[in-house]
């Protein structure tokens, strides 16, 4: 048997070349694997019956609530849980503290305290001056009026409600109708100017003075409104507007009053 032997020697320039080659193997494997690990971070993350978080804001795909959760999206809609409470204010004629006892489903008692808007009704105050008579006047004087000023102004309702459940419309809307009774109280400082047209010392006419007044008055209200419920804290929202009638100091006299408001509801 013969057995034949080759030499063959590598010049530098073929280290180069298979040095390169070798480089070239390790970046293609750690560029395949970098990506691996880019692809898997972003695969979508599945939630709630296998659907990806984006499949659930692109198509608004919100999950239904029921039981004891539901009374952080809308407080008033179930009814094995009445009766409710609900406390807030009110903005408008008058601005009060308001409290509303939810008995049931359809039933409500509302309880107001607060402040009229004085501001509207300055017109009909500066009216009423003329009601007023001092019992000092002499015979042939007059009283001119210059201004005056509200000193306070408390108003006091109570009022039950018929609420009318509106979710085809829109869920946690309602629509009530009711009414009520009310209590004002005002107390007003007028300040005015005395004449005495026959006083033979002119020096002394013009004299301005000042005397209070005070104004409490009641009767009944009628009220129509909507309210809505349907939001992620346990509130209400709601629009009312109010028809009063005196039956006191101006038997008769009527004026619209409403605002709006908010309460925390438990």
């Amino acid at each position: 048997m013969i057995q034949l032997s080759f030499s063959h020697a590598v010049t530098p320039g073929q280290k180069v070349i298979f040095a390169l080659m070798q480089f070239r193997k390790t970046l293609t494997v750690s560029v395949f694997c970098l990506l691996s690990v880019s692809v898997m971070a972003q695969r979508p993350r599945v939630h709630n019956g296998g659907k990806s978080v984006y499949t659930q804001k692109r198509f608004n795909n919100n999950p239904r609530v029921r039981g004891a959760k539901a009374k952080t999206i809308c407080p008033i809609f179930e009814r094995s849980k009445y009766p409710y409470f609900g406390l807030g204010v009110k903005l408008g004629d008058p601005f009060a503290f308001t409290f509303k006892y939810y008995a049931s489903k359809h039933w409500a008692f509302v309880g107001d305290i607060g402040k009229p808007a004085s501001g509207l009704y300055n017109r009909y105050f500066r009216d009423k001056f003329n009601d007023y008579q001092l019992d000092t006047l002499s015979q042939g004087a007059e009283l001119k009026y210059l201004t005056h000023q509200v000193k306070s102004d408390l108003i006091g309702e109570l009022k039950v409600l018929y609420q009318i459940d509106a979710t085809v419309v829109s869920p946690g809307l309602q629509f009530y109708i009711g009414a009520g009774w009310q209590w004002k109280n005002t107390k007003i400082s007028y300040d005015y100017t005395y004449n005495e047209p026959d006083n033979p010392n002119p020096s002394s006419d013009n004299t301005i003075g000042t005397f209070k007044a005070n104004r409490f008055t009641q009767g009944p209200q009628a009220v129509v409104g909507i309210e809505y419920s349907y939001f992620q804290l346990p509130i209400s929202a709601f629009m009312e507007l109010e028809y009063f009638s005196d039956i006191q100091l101006d038997p008769g006299k009527s004026r619209v009053e409403g605002g709006v408001g908010l309460r925390y509801v438990f």
